[in-house]
């Protein structure tokens, strides 16, 4: 229960963040991209601000024995660049350039109840599931659990 609370205090405090910051606009984000034309570089003062608190924090937290709201810290397998990584980041580029919205300021933009949110946001959650595809017949033809999919009877 209280990692369920902290996920939800640390995604509102992400999300004001975004507001404030006006990075739920897609026209700033969009600015951003646009490296060719009239770039906006504040995108990335609100992407240094993040790394330089996240920087300066993970030192202090990795002294910890434990997460203060987990049991264990989570491992990561971290494996090489690979084509499934580089195909996933061009996909996600296109979409972020197309729709200016990542998924982070899309979910937080949805209270202002924009179309294009309303149409984004589930187009998002269902290229989320449709890449889950391979990788689920990838598990069941070597006769390994995908996490998270729920036991066949």
């Amino acid at each position: 229960m209280r990692s369920n609370i902290s996920a939800f205090l640390s995604g509102l405090l992400f999300a004001i963040g975004l507001g404030i910051s006006g990075m739920t606009d897609p026209a700033n984000v969009l600015g951003f991209l646009d490296l060719a034309g009239d770039w906006d570089y504040r995108l990335a003062f609100v992407m240094g601000g993040a790394i330089a608190v996240h920087a300066a924090l993970r030192p202090f937290i990795h002294k910890r024995e434990r997460p203060l709201f987990a049991a264990t810290f989570p491992s990561f397998s971290a494996s090489g660049v690979d084509r499934r990584l580089l195909v996933g980041a061009g996909l996600f580029g296109v979409g972020w350039g197309l729709g200016g919205y990542c998924p982070g300021p899309a979910l937080a933009s949805l209270a202002t109840g924009a179309t294009q949110l309303l149409v984004f946001v589930p187009a998002m959650f269902a290229g989320m599931a449709l890449a889950q595809v391979p990788r689920a017949r990838r598990s069941a033809s070597a006769g390994t659990p995908v996490p998270g999919a729920s036991p066949t009877p």
